[in-house]
């Protein structure tokens, strides 16, 4: 398959799978009740006129086929609808987002070449005492509850130790500016990040550990070394480049579950992030802001498996072929 024909067969498909996201986030929470009256819910008892109003006003009194026409219509304009509090569904999102970015972002970036480097230091040399001990431990992380692990930091960190703070992004009340704020906030990150890197750093090692040793049996790695290619150039040349790539699949996918946040870590030290945004957003019932979480979430997921896809391709040829 050419490279101009797989690349647009993966762009229509990305299109067509965010086409059926936004037709399943309409008719699924359409189906939860009148639209109209989830929103009047907290503001009084609203008159028929006043509730005719409202639904004229979200385009509730067209033919359903039109009402979605204006929601894609809307959605594409970024307007998402208002809150229970009758905030903007996308200014309240937009504020959770750069918390989620600076939380989930980092950690991710460094558990992902915390736990690559991992993996290459036991899949090169398996069997021996490093690759046995790190494997029980990255097992060991794997299966751990990320709140177990969260709630027993903040028991010996926070409580007996008391050297980082419990939860939120910045002291109360505070007006600290300038360096003082960014060191408020990054002793308020630290604990948090150091969960979810812990957390996620053993995916990577394992997966990372298992695609070297697979390379590590192909035929050209032997070949290497028989034409007198030394050790270190054999690994760095050609069993770690090829052994990326399955690594690189989970890694460019883990980078579209940023934006979701990590709804347990974000609730546990209450960062005020998507991920926290969600929980409050369920148990307030506010189907307007979770309709704007979903269809965001989904958005990014779609995008980070389209650019997997591509780059994959890239990457091995062999992709495009079959």
């Amino acid at each position: 398959m050419s490279t101009r024909r797989y690349f647009i067969t993966k762009v229509l498909q990305a299109v067509l799978t965010l086409l059926f996201v936004l037709a399943f986030n309409f008719f699924l929470f359409r189906g939860l009740g009148d639209p109209t009256q989830l929103l009047s819910r907290g503001r009084g008892n609203m008159t028929t006129s006043a509730l005719a109003d409202l639904r004229s006003q979200l385009g509730l009194d067209l033919p359903l086929p039109q009402q979605f026409a204006h929601y894609v219509e809307q959605t594409l304009q970024g307007n998402l609808g208002y809150t229970f509090d009758a905030q903007p569904v996308s200014t309240v999102i937009a504020e959770a987002i750069w918390p989620t970015l600076l939380l989930i972002g980092t950690s991710t970036i460094a558990s992902i070449l915390i736990g690559v480097w991992i993996g290459i230091k036991q899949g090169w040399r398996w069997g021996s005492k490093f690759d046995q001990s790190m494997l029980g431990v990255t097992l060991v992380l794997y299966s751990m509850p990320e709140f177990w692990f969260g709630l027993l930091m903040i028991m010996l960190f926070s409580v007996t130790w008391q050297i980082f703070p419990a939860g939120g992004m910045q002291s109360t009340a505070s007006d600290l500016t300038g360096w003082a704020h960014v060191t408020d906030v990054l002793n308020h990150l630290a604990l948090p990040f150091f969960v979810l890197t812990v957390s996620y750093l053993a995916e990577y090692s394992l997966i990372m550990r298992s695609s070297l040793m697979d390379v590590l049996g192909e035929d050209f790695i032997g070949t290497a070394r028989a034409k007198g290619v030394m050790e270190r150039n054999v690994r760095r040349k050609h069993a770690v480049p090829n052994a990326l790539l399955p690594t690189m699949t989970v890694t460019i996918l883990s980078l579209g579950y940023i934006l979701s946040g990590a709804i347990v870590i974000e609730t546990i030290f209450s960062w005020p992030g998507l991920g926290r945004l969600t929980y409050q957003a369920i148990g307030a019932q506010d189907y307007a802001l979770l309709e704007g979480l979903f269809l965001l979430f989904s958005a990014a997921i779609i995008v980070s498996n389209l650019v997997a896809d591509l780059l994959y391709s890239y990457l091995d040829p062999r992709v495009r072929a079959g």
